[in-house]
């Protein structure tokens, strides 16, 4: 006979199941930073390399932004566009804001949850952040793949994590512990990821690294790919936060390290270089 437990996770799966068939997957991700986006577009004279940085502050903002410069409407050729900075040139300002405020009027309208869902939800976005910031420089320093297409995925890659917090809120009766949310969010959150960024059209690659990042058996490779980058980022950054990157065995590194030639010598260098980056982040949306 099911638990309850097991009654519950199986009916909330069959809601999320029937809400990824719609194209309405706009849902919050960081309130506070929404605000701060939508000030910082205000200023008629913000470059537009900090419209970038500040679009890249947030997870559906971004992937709303790109949809929208290789639609048909924006983008009459045939070249994808997988960059901020060449998605916002093509926009223009004005587009670009009318695409926050309607994310963000949205997420207004949506963002009633308080208490331990709503902290989550910000625990989220700052972890996002810095794995974004991360995978930037690993990809810069350490490989040839475009740092700003790895910034995005590092940005993307726990957006699973969001949307399954931010439809529990309206299934709270039905999960008897904090422990029962959290087991679905880490079986689900990595397949239900790859499907949001299916229908929002993001580029295949960044929805194979937001899927298998957490793959515990990645291949050996000579020539890393994205998703070696966003693993390496999102373990580095786990170390990081812990204080234990001295525990790595630096003689048997997990393969994403391996295949993006991490090495011990990087340590302190990578670290300047991400809090750079994520002081710069940070700074577009104070």
């Amino acid at each position: 006979m099911a638990t309850t437990e097991q009654t519950s996770e199986f009916e909330f799966i069959q809601g999320l199941t029937a809400e990824l068939s719609s194209k309405e997957l706009i849902f919050p991700t960081s309130l506070t930073a929404t605000m701060k986006i939508r000030r910082a577009l205000s200023n008629p004279n913000i470059s537009n390399d900090n419209v970038a940085r500040i679009i890249g502050a947030e997870p559906v903002l971004s992937a709303q932004v790109l949809r929208l410069a290789n639609s048909v409407v924006f983008n009459r050729s045939s070249k994808k566009i997988s960059e901020l900075r060449s998605a916002t040139l093509l926009l223009g300002f004005s587009a670009v804001r009318h695409v926050a405020i309607f994310v963000g009027m949205k997420q207004l309208a949506e963002h009633q949850s308080s208490g331990q869902i709503s902290h989550h939800m910000e625990g989220l976005w700052t972890r996002s952040v810095r794995v974004a910031a991360l995978s930037y420089v690993l990809a810069k320093d350490l490989t040839r793949i475009n740092p700003e297409k790895a910034m995005l995925a590092g940005l993307l890659h726990d957006v699973g994590k969001f949307y399954i917090l931010n439809r529990a809120r309206y299934y709270q009766n039905l999960f008897v512990t904090e422990r029962t949310i959290w087991e679905v969010v880490d079986q689900w959150h990595a397949s239900i990821g790859a499907a949001i960024l299916e229908n929002w059209e993001i580029e295949d690659d960044i929805r194979t690294a937001v899927m298998d990042h957490l793959t515990t058996d990645l291949p050996q490779r000579m020539r890393p790919c994205l998703t070696d980058v966003i693993a390496g980022a999102d373990m580095l950054d786990h170390h990081f936060v812990a204080n234990t990157i001295d525990q790595l065995d630096w003689d048997h590194l997990p393969n994403p390290l391996k295949n993006i030639h991490f090495g011990k010598q990087q340590i302190d260098l990578l670290r300047n270089e991400t809090r750079s980056e994520l002081s710069q982040v940070l700074q577009a949306i104070s």
